[in-house]
């Protein structure tokens, strides 16, 4: 009995432990977030207060509505979110095709094919800038919206993150699914990408963050200076040159910050998923 009281103390103590390291964890990495908020919703003199303020005491509400329409983020965010969306849609579509032929498809040259799609990680965004530009100026899209999500709309990531999940089908339900008459495409989109909802939540969300966050391509591939200027280019434009202004920017921040929570906050039970698949039986 005593022996059982001692280990059932050790649980507590381990446990409270655990909870003790996250809370530091969680404070750590939402602190910055944290003084975002606050610094946007202060006057510019607030700002160079020493110490600055950790609470607002007189919230300037309206930094949010200058951001969101003088500072034009309205206009950046669907420019970001047309462009976002279409790299999902394209990255999934072309992941879930090519990594079902190299899990499930029997053709010539298959691993060879494979290991150069994972060879493409080893490459940096920046080596293939001068060649996609020259690609969309020859193809008219220099300052269009194709020009900005076609060179993303294929990934050796997703290929590869999609090909483990469908290798750990059973081949049993496959031959199971031919017996009743399942061609390979019917099989791909009723059991196979079902199955594999956790690790395609997976990719979507990492594709959006991706995506959204970019700045270097579509600042090379509108100039700058377009109405299809992205929220990260815009943010930049935002904040100027003046102390006035960094409030504003910072309140554009938080706004752009806005659809990457609600996509975490959306998805958190399929990545999850998807990060502790295989880890029990």
């Amino acid at each position: 009995m005593a022996a059982e009281t001692a280990s059932a103390r050790h649980r507590r103590l381990r446990t409270l432990g655990s909870y003790a390291f996250l809370t530091a964890a969680a404070i750590v990495i939402l602190f910055p977030i944290y003084v975002t908020i606050v610094n946007s919703l202060l006057r510019p003199d607030q700002l160079v207060e020493q110490p600055p303020p950790l609470v607002p005491t007189s919230p300037q509400w309206h930094n949010y509505v200058a951001a969101w329409t003088t500072g034009s983020m309205s206009t950046y965010m669907a420019t970001s979110a047309i462009m976002t969306f279409a790299i999902v849609a394209g990255q999934l579509v072309t992941s879930i095709l090519a990594a079902y032929a190299f899990a499930f498809l029997r053709f010539p040259l298959k691993r060879t094919l494979f290991v150069v799609c994972l060879a493409t990680l080893m490459i940096p965004l920046e080596v293939t800038f001068i060649t996609n530009l020259d690609t969309v100026t020859s193809l008219h899209w220099f300052n269009t919206y194709e020009g900005l999500a076609v060179p993303f709309l294929a990934t050796g990531f997703g290929i590869f993150l999609l090909r483990q999940a469908f290798l750990q089908i059973p081949r049993d339900l496959q031959e199971a699914a031919q017996l009743d008459g399942y061609g390979h495409l019917r099989f791909m989109t009723r059991v196979a990408v079902p199955l594999a909802r956790p690790s395609l939540a997976a990719l979507g969300v990492f594709s959006f963050l991706a995506a959204w966050n970019q700045y270097l391509w579509p600042l090379v591939a509108t100039g700058g200076q377009t109405p299809l200027n992205t929220v990260q280019i815009g943010l930049k434009a935002l904040l100027g040159q003046q102390v006035s202004q960094i409030p504003i920017s910072l309140a554009g921040a938080v706004i752009a910050f806005v659809p990457l929570l609600i996509l975490l906050l959306i998805f958190q039970k399929q990545l999850v998923r998807s990060l502790t698949a295989g880890a029990v039986k």
